[in-house]
């Protein structure tokens, strides 16, 4: 295997030419540069932040193809479809395709012609002699979560994936995903057979999603409310039954809204037309189980409801995930209610992997009941120590009022320390309100200084304190090892540097809500214009309006009104083949729009 583009000089040419880029994302350009030095590579970055780019751009720079490993044939048809819309050949393998389709697609994988070849890990038996014939350049580990039974979506398919790296020992691997907890990545790198692999954590934040939790009275109207504000916008619906899906599509249809459900429970034919109709704007809501959304690449997506709470925190940062993914404002929703924890408790005890699946639904019910910034908590549960307000959620626009929780934190820490770590979170409180149970003295746990430090605080209180430091990132729980609270570096700031702690004020009833806000993005004329346009375009071609252009290339064609086709390649997004297709009449609807503005305003003096 030959790599004959290795500088961030020479890739750029590239990333402008075939998909419209002027610059890369965070860490895309680590991820890419390792992989093309041949290292493994396991790369954790959010929905949005550009995993495809990490192994799109290095199969056009090196020689041969890169086998891409991906769970859902509607995924790997999304981005072939993309793929080709910017003149890269591609090509998807999966069971519903014809044999001549098929055929067709082996005779161009052994004549090397593609650089990129789709396949799910259920079809990857099918290939392994043609494997050992071609060119390889990389194997690309797409949702490598599904490989991990500690993580959210395990798929016993791709556990064969790990002897890829025996049988292929000199072609680099790379593994990619949204959501990986640092067990989960662990897992992820020993079951690939990638010990030594390059981690690259790009940032969890999302910034442009406004997160908020309300409680679950009354959902179905406050879901009309919410949707009421937002005419034309697309969104999803998360829930937990198919009943609900049904009913709440159905309540949506009867005040006026295009909506339509999607489960497990309908025929393929028909989830795939809802998925379609979904895809390409006909329907602008979905509500749905969780079996939606993986295979969806759609950009334009402001905002995401989750009627039930999720059973675990990657779960819910993978769906809210799927709105904004062009980087506009979008708002989530979710909410909590004891009678969904209830039923997620049910569901888990019937499970393989009940300890972990039950310690990670409390991290989740943690993040709905947090006092504090929302996103802090959101990623310091994925290892990421942010400690500045976010100003785009709930709490930060509704705070609670807090109080000197220095002393406080630092007894609970002491207490964490001098039970070496090894400890969950019921016995930490426990000790510090000296409790006198069995567990306590088989332990020998009531000699230890901090017995009793915090006998003032209720059970459950002092419970709700733990719990904040957990969202703060002061504290963490190893799942993989019986759910223990452990002390971070921001803990040791606070024991031995005197850093400042604030805690919420606990109270009893939760205040009112206030109006929520809104984040959506300004609709102007020509906005209007050219997303009509893109449709019409989208609905001849066949393909998804976001294959012809996002949301975010739109609105900066709005900005830059080019009028030329150099000013128009300016526009991101914009590479080589779009230039070609679209410019001419792209940049006529913007003459038009520009020319009629011009004259109403001559009109008018």
């Amino acid at each position: 295997m030959t790599s004959v583009t290795t500088t961030h000089q020479d890739l750029l040419p590239l990333l402008k030419t075939h998909f419209g880029y002027d610059s890369f994302l965070p860490n895309q350009l680590a991820v890419i540069e390792d992989v093309l030095s041949k290292k493994d590579v396991l790369a954790i970055m959010p929905t949005g932040g550009g995993k495809s780019l990490c192994f799109q751009l290095p199969a056009l720079a090196m020689e041969g193809t890169t086998i891409v490993v991906s769970p859902l044939i509607a995924l790997m048809k999304d981005q072939v479809d993309v793929l080709r819309a910017n003149g890269i050949v591609a090509a998807y393998y999966n069971s519903s395709q014809s044999p001549e389709t098929q055929q067709e697609i082996f005779q161009q994988l052994k004549k090397g012609e593609l650089k990129l070849f789709y396949v799910a890990p259920e079809s990857l038996g099918s290939f392994g002699s043609i494997f050992k014939e071609i060119e390889i350049s990389l194997f690309a580990i797409d949702e490598a979560h599904c490989i991990s039974s500690w993580g959210h979506d395990f798929r016993p398919a791709y556990t064969q994936l790990g002897s890829l790296k025996e049988r292929f020992p000199e072609i680099p691997v790379l593994a990619l995903t949204a959501t990986a907890d640092k067990t989960t990545q662990d897992d992820i790198a020993d079951q690939l057979a990638i010990p030594y692999a390059e981690r690259h954590l790009a940032s969890f934040n999302r910034p442009n999603l406004y997160l908020e939790v309300r409680p679950a009275q009354n959902r179905i109207k406050q879901i009309v409310d919410f949707i009421g504000h937002r005419p034309d916008e697309s969104g999803i619906i998360y829930c937990l039954s198919r009943k609900n899906t049904e009913k709440i599509a159905e309540r949506l249809r009867d005040s006026g809204f295009s909506a339509k459900a999607y489960h497990a429970g309908m025929s393929t034919q028909e989830r795939t037309q809802t998925q379609e109709d979904f895809v390409n704007d006909r329907i602008p809501i979905i509500v749905a189980t969780i079996a939606f959304g993986m295979g969806i690449d759609k950009s334009n997506v402001r905002w995401v409801i989750h009627y039930n709470l999720p059973k675990n925190v990657e779960g819910y940062y993978q769906e809210i995930g799927r709105s904004g993914r062009d980087g506009l404002p979008a708002h989530t929703l979710l909410f909590y209610s004891f009678g969904d924890v209830a039923q997620l408790r049910r569901f888990i005890s019937e499970s393989d992997n009940a300890e972990v699946e039950y310690a990670k639904l409390e991290r989740m019910q943690q993040f709905a009941e947090a006092l504090s910034c929302r996103r802090i908590a959101l990623l310091n549960y994925f290892g990421e120590n942010l400690t500045e307000n976010c100003g785009n959620c709930d709490i930060c626009n509704r705070p609670p009022k807090y109080f000197d929780g220095t002393l406080m934190t630092q007894k609970i820490c002491s207490a964490v320390a001098r039970l070496k770590e090894s400890e969950p979170m019921g016995t930490v409180v426990d000790v510090l309100r000296g409790a006198q149970n069995a567990n306590i003295y088989e332990k020998g746990l009531q000699s230890i200084k901090t017995y009793g430090a915090v006998k003032d605080v209720s059970w459950q209180d002092l419970q709700q304190y733990v719990i904040q430091l957990l969202n703060q990132g002061v504290l963490e729980i190893n799942f993989r090892e019986g759910s223990r609270i452990a002390l971070t570096p921001l803990a040791k700031q606070i024991l031995f540097e005197r850093k400042k702690v604030q805690l919420a004020i606990l109270v009893k009833e939760k205040p009112k809500t206030k109006r929520e806000r809104r984040a959506t993005i300004e609709k102007t004329e020509l906005f209007e214009k050219l997303r009509a346009l893109r449709y019409q375009i989208a609905t001849k071609e066949n393909v998804p309006a976001y294959v012809v252009f996002g949301d975010a290339s739109l609105k900066d064609m709005e900005a830059k009104l080019p009028a030329n086709e150099h000013e128009f390649l300016e526009v991101s997004g914009v590479g080589k083949a779009k230039l070609e297709k679209y410019a001419a009449v792209f940049l006529k609807a913007i003459a038009e729009h520009q020319a009629s503005m011009k004259h109403e305003t001559f009109a008018h003096k």
